[in-house]
């Protein structure tokens, strides 16, 4: 039986790298997984760990290249490689590039070229200004066709009352539900 194809993007929220990379091993159990990464996060050391490293692992998980160029995403939309995307996590700086249809790095371009097949996208967030600056581009995405948000919460209400951090426990629940076109719920959560 064929795995159903999921790409999984990752941004610049490097305090998220050691949470994703364990995730992703577990995503390979029911998905052929590509991993497509941001330039920033491709290629940016920082006391988070090494870029390199987190390419290294990504590779080692997937077995496959990962796509970091905006020239290597472009075919992701006419070769239609993925059946779900996943942004996990997404940066505030890809929320908004996404909410208004900038196509600027290997991951924004990656979105839209999925997106043009009506196939679902699945977005993680991980932003400290989720509740400020960038609100109104998770309501515009909220709103969209074919876009999905894994669960959310507020990681820090009192040190940080804007910001939001999506339970990535839960990507691979909202990856199955948005395969079948449905939002999985709720997608606010409460306080862990």
């Amino acid at each position: 039986m064929q795995k159903t194809k999921l790409g999984l993007a990752i941004c610049g929220s490097y305090c998220t790298f050691d949470k994703i990379l364990p995730i992703a091993q577990i995503l390979t159990e029911n998905f052929d997984l590509t991993a497509v990464m941001s330039e920033n996060a491709a290629e940016t050391d920082t006391r988070f760990g090494c870029a390199e490293t987190v390419k290294k692992k990504l590779a080692e998980i997937t077995g496959k290249e990962i796509i970091c160029t905006i020239a290597d995403a472009e075919p992701v939309g006419p070769k239609k490689l993925f059946d779900v995307m996943a942004v996990a996590p997404c940066t505030g700086n890809t929320l908004a590039k996404l909410a208004c249809g900038i196509a600027d790095s290997a991951v924004t371009m990656a979105c839209k070229a999925h997106l043009r097949n009506g196939r679902p996208l699945v977005i993680a967030v991980s932003t400290n200004d989720a509740l400020g600056a960038n609100a109104k581009n998770i309501g515009e995405l909220l709103n969209r066709k074919n876009i999905y948000f894994v669960p959310f919460r507020q990681d820090d209400p009192q040190g940080k009352p804007t910001s939001l951090i999506s339970d990535l426990e839960l990507l691979e629940k909202t990856a199955a539900a948005a395969l079948e076109g449905r939002q999985l719920q709720p997608v606010i959560l409460g306080q862990k």
